[in-house]
């Protein structure tokens, strides 16, 4: 696996190989405990598989990885993936979105509708301020909405601290839409 992604990221000058987690440790430690290790040292994950486990795939989803891409995927296509996670974004998959979707501890948030629509235009990139001048809100209270939303997310074991993972609890949720990816044009 490491030799493949070696060979794939070869002459990609703006992506270096740092590290590369498996799902499944000889040691037995859990893809919750290793990613939750790696986002201490400050390093976010992207999980890499052939997605033969699903709950290791689940697990992985559960700890907040910023998306799953299958090992099957067109090499562009995975690098895509490793350079939009490289900068922070979420990779979301169809494989990443079957894991969340099949997975029956991921518990329900209890949102409003008002508070549903907040997350979906905040957590789709808009500024506080614009989702308040789109609502007919004010920015006070839009700021008030995101910290109740946070909290019932932390509350229910799905902590979503950062814009980023705002945007993960709406897509996990089907607030917003999956992204599609382009095919590109040969």
């Amino acid at each position: 696996m490491v030799l493949g992604l070696a060979a794939m990221l070869s002459g990609q000058d703006d992506l270096d190989l740092v590290a590369v987690l498996d799902l499944r440790l000889a040691d037995g430690s859990s893809p919750i405990s290793n990613v939750d290790r790696l986002r201490t040292e400050g390093v976010e994950t992207l999980v890499f598989t052939s997605a033969e486990d699903p709950y290791l795939v689940r697990s992985a989803a559960r700890a907040g990885v910023l998306g799953v891409v299958r090992k099957s995927e067109p090499a562009a296509a995975v690098v895509d993936a490793i350079r939009s996670a490289a900068r922070g974004g979420v990779v979301a998959t169809t494989d990443w979105a079957a894991a969340i979707d099949g997975d029956p501890n991921l518990l329900d948030v209890d949102l409003s509708p008002r508070q549903r629509e907040v997350l979906a235009l905040y957590a789709s990139g808009e500024k506080a301020a614009r989702v308040a001048s789109l609502t007919g809100l004010a920015q006070e209270t839009v700021n008030d909405y995101l910290g109740r939303i946070r909290q019932k997310y932390a509350e229910a074991g799905r902590p979503a601290p950062t814009k980023t993972d705002l945007y993960k609890r709406a897509l996990e949720d089907g607030w917003l839409p999956i992204p599609q990816r382009r095919r590109r044009k040969h």
